[in-house]
């Protein structure tokens, strides 16, 4: 329309959200954007992990952008190769690519005279009405403080920076890490590598995944008729079992928690036969304390000669192995770290300042925090995919991401049409919203009693902490009183 104001929005991110927003701004009309990316192709966690029996826990059909339906999924649980080439050809058929600096990380945004002003490492400089970070959750790898890591002579790198010069077959392997990445990198060795030394510091709850092929004439049939594919996304079955999930978690007492924690458990007694390593296998702490972990296979490949789950601590890394509490040495010729990342990260470690000089450092002195995980007081204009208190619960976050925008379409519509010349999260309703939210979270799974990403450095789970129901109700329109909305 021509009384619409023509917004530059800048998308920091070439990952699956940023791909989403690029994509959702230009269908609606918003052409003058540009996506930042630090790497040189756009996949975003796709891109950075490459380790063997890389796969996603949310099914294919599941995880899929709602508006590019996919019939050549392989299986329900593709490897990471295959879902990487999803994310980028579909950056491709949308245009997307066209729009990306890659190469370009920014490391300043700065609220100026109602404007977002942008720099990057490499010194460029750009200036935005909008920006929307995209930045993802799991993309700054941790690497634990062991003494004398830096000392082991064989091959040793975090699974986020896989090597793949490294040979693997017939090798001795050793993984530190029991989440979903040293759960899925130790079922694909098994079979490859002559010693497979998994490092257990606290054992996982594993949830067993079918990871049935589509056949070639189902990939047809969905070729032809997608409504085969809508079929799978919106089954009964899936929306019970995401309820279910959701309700669970939410309540740690409930009914479907423990319906939850008793299938899950199942899993471990029905397919680990030798009693002494169920033991080992079994946590200490209820399933859904931390993210369940998803495996067609894992029980059964630990049980395969060639593995060992190490329960003694580790107490250093020596050039020939690794060292145990018992005064044991693992020798080994290749180290894994599969210890995970740096989840607090979101926009840091950029340099952010709102309104009035305000950093986002000093903001988030206590924790991260942004009003239904999208905005931040004092931030104008500034909006976020999937940040701080987003549902991550074992969800789909195309879903969660796809919610989001449409919700932010909503804000970034009053800014074009002039309604709104800054629009950021109310100080109050943030505040309220906290609050609420931190009380509902003690009452979830996730306070259980465990150690996990999902909490924040005071103790307290620092994610979603309602139904996935709740999420969804709350996504369908801004509520406008929540919001410091700066007439345009």
């Amino acid at each position: 329309m021509a009384d619409e104001k023509k917004l530059r929005v800048v998308v920091i991110g070439a990952g699956m959200s940023g791909i989403l927003a690029a994509i959702r701004l230009r269908d609606e009309g918003i052409d003058d954007v540009t996506v930042y990316e630090k790497a040189d192709r756009v996949g975003g966690t796709w891109r950075e992990n490459t380790y063997p029996g890389l796969t996603c826990d949310v099914q294919s059909h599941a995880y899929t952008y709602s508006f590019e339906l996919n019939p050549d999924w392989s299986s329900q649980y593709p490897d990471g190769a295959e879902i990487y080439g999803y994310f980028e050809r579909t950056a491709q058929k949308y245009g997307v690519i066209e729009m990306i600096r890659f190469g370009e990380e920014i490391t300043k945004l700065a609220f100026v005279d109602g404007r977002w002003e942008i720099e990057t490492k490499k010194g460029t400089k750009d200036t935005a009405d909008v920006v929307i970070a995209a930045t993802g959750v799991l993309h700054h790898p941790s690497t634990p403080d062991i003494p004398g890591l830096a000392s082991f002579e064989g091959a040793s790198f975090h699974s986020a920076r896989w090597d793949h010069s490294v040979p693997l077959d017939g090798a001795r392997v050793g993984v530190i890490g029991t989440g979903s990445t040293g759960v899925q990198i130790v079922a694909a060795l098994a079979d490859r590598s002559a010693v497979v030394k998994q490092f257990q510091r606290t054992a996982q709850w594993v949830r067993k995944g079918v990871n049935d092929p589509y056949t070639p004439e189902q990939r047809a049939a969905f070729r032809e008729d997608p409504n085969l594919i809508l079929a799978i996304r919106n089954s009964p079955e899936s929306e019970a079992n995401v309820r279910l999930w959701s309700q669970a978690i939410s309540d740690a007492s409930s009914p479907e928690m423990h319906m939850m924690e008793g299938y899950i458990a199942q899993n471990l007694e029905q397919n680990v036969a030798d009693p002494v390593l169920r033991e080992k296998l079994r946590p200490n702490y209820r399933a859904g304390c931390k993210r369940i972990v998803i495996s067609p296979n894992y029980y059964e490949q630990v049980q395969k000669p060639s593995v060992e789950i190490v329960t003694d601590a580790i107490d250093r890394v020596e050039p020939k192995g690794v060292r145990t509490a018992d005064g044991t040495l693992h020798e080994l010729d290749v180290l894994v770290l599969a210890t995970g990342f740096h989840a607090d990260m979101f926009l840091r470690p950029m340099t952010v300042t709102g309104r009035n000089g305000v950093n986002v450092e000093a903001v988030w002195a206590d924790r991260p925090i942004a009003y239904m995980g999208l905005s931040i007081p004092d931030f104008p204009n500034l909006f976020m995919l999937n940040g701080p208190t987003a549902p991550v619960g074992n969800f789909s976050l195309i879903d969660v991401a796809e919610r989001q925008m449409d919700y932010l379409m909503g804000l970034i519509d009053m800014l074009r049409t002039g309604k709104a010349r800054e629009i950021s999260a109310d100080a109050k309703a943030m505040a309220d919203y906290e609050s609420a939210r931190a009380e509902a979270a003690s009452k979830t799974i996730f306070a259980s009693g465990c150690r996990s990403w999902y909490l924040g450095a005071d103790g307290a789970p620092s994610i979603w902490p309602w139904t996935y129901d709740h999420f969804i109700e709350e996504m369908k329109t801004p509520k406008l009183d929540a919001f410091d909305v700066v007439e345009g």
